[in-house]
């Protein structure tokens, strides 16, 4: 009888050790949990009641989310791109040269470009969502092409890319002072029962397709294949060059959608500051989420709640009063801790 209440006894904790070890996605969501439990103490229970506490509980979230929108849509590009076993640390720059082609397009003041010819409203968010879509693509494709035919190292391509964009966007904007006018604000901030939920909205829906693509095409196949092993994937017949083009396209699609929804939300764009750290906190929500650098494995769900981690960080380490200077230091401990907690046991 003491036998068997040993067993009983140590078969929970058994099991959670080989789910840990086993499954990504369960020790991530296990990360989070740990992280919203400390979140919850630290925001506090003297509301004055359950309902007070709730509602001060349920903005704080809707807050985190719709702050952190921006970078759950870029990290979703960055997954597929690390899977591959490549990087992109030029998304931050990119997204600060689309944001400023979208806002020449929309400028709604007597100077605009498209103003000057009698295209305003509508018709003006509309063509410069496309061009900043356009942008996105070709600056992907250049990054792709970079690494496939020029042969670069992904992190030099990229590298490159990041100062060449932040630089020649910051030269070519310095006499230009496009406004965004105030119906193009309400893609972002369309408020919704009293809420600005669209941020979050666009993100999820973003999320869903890019992990049908990663599950149930043929190109999320050779996505994977390409990152666990290339030369075996290109002698079955997959065109890896194409392939890795194609994920850098997406990468740059995707920022676009970033760039046009910071804009929208923010309503400007600080060229010498918007998007920096941004590849840094896509790269750690992607890697806290249990994708692996050297490429091969990974998953939109693991990236989506790397992403709820880090961004609960930053707002637990603003509800304790951790000093500005000091709050990057204790963010990458957390990343590290994290992702040695994630560390799994070779076969």
């Amino acid at each position: 009888m003491n036998k068997i209440e040993r067993i009983d006894n140590i078969e929970p904790l058994a099991w959670f050790r080989r789910q840990w070890s086993t499954h990504p996605l369960f020790s991530t969501l296990c990360a989070l949990l740990v992280m919203v439990v400390l979140q919850t103490i630290a925001l506090g229970f003297d509301q004055g009641g359950f309902g007070a506490w709730l509602s001060l509980w349920t903005r704080n979230w809707l807050n985190i989310l719709r702050n952190n929108a921006t970078i759950g849509i870029i990290a979703l590009g960055m997954t597929f791109v690390i899977i591959t076993g490549g990087i992109d640390l030029a998304v931050g720059s990119t997204l600060v040269a689309i944001g400023a082609v979208v806002m020449v397009f929309i400028d709604g003041s007597a100077t605009g470009l498209l103003t000057s010819i009698g295209i305003t409203g509508a018709p003006a968010y509309l063509v410069g969502i496309i061009m900043g879509l356009v942008m996105g693509i070709v600056l992907g494709e250049v990054t792709g092409c970079l690494i496939t035919i020029g042969k670069l190292p992904p992190f030099i391509a990229t590298l490159g890319m990041m100062n060449i964009c932040r630089s020649v966007t910051q030269q070519c904007m310095q006499t230009i002072n496009p406004s965004v006018p105030r119906g193009f604000t309400q893609i972002a901030n369309l408020s919704v029962g009293g809420q600005m939920f669209m941020p979050i909205i666009y993100w999820l829906v973003l999320a869903f397709i890019m992990y049908y693509i990663s599950r149930h095409t043929a190109f999320g196949r050779h996505v994977y294949a390409v990152g666990s092993n290339e030369r075996a994937a290109k002698l079955s017949g997959i065109n890896t060059q194409r392939v890795k083009r194609m994920v850098y396209t997406i990468m740059g699609l995707l920022v676009a959608v970033a760039s046009i929804l910071q804009v929208s939300r923010i309503g400007s764009m600080d060229y010498a500051n918007a998007g920096s750290g941004y590849e840094m906190d896509a790269i750690a929500a992607v890697i806290v989420g249990g994708t692996s650098m050297s490429g091969g494995k990974g998953s939109i769900a693991g990236t989506v709640l790397g992403v709820l981690i880090i961004a609960v960080m930053n707002n637990l380490l603003n509800l304790i009063g951790v000093p500005p200077f000091l709050r990057e230091a204790f963010k990458g401990v957390i990343v590290i801790v994290a992702v040695l907690l994630q560390k799994k046991e070779k076969v």
